[in-house]
């Protein structure tokens, strides 16, 4: 997905389940979002987070 719409989901995620969301780019350039507990770092580049209690 392209970084826009990444933040955009991330967004949304974080307001539905209220967890911080990292958004990361992956090795091949694509973008996503997952919980923050759920990211691993190995092979992703974190572009930013966003904290539903913040």
């Amino acid at each position: 997905m392209s970084r826009k719409d990444a933040h955009a989901f991330a967004a949304s995620l974080a307001a539905t389940l209220m967890v911080s969301i990292v958004i990361f780019q992956a090795g091949d350039g694509t973008f996503g979002a997952v919980p923050a507990d759920e990211i691993d770092g190995d092979e992703v580049q974190v572009v930013g987070e966003i904290d539903p209690w913040t």
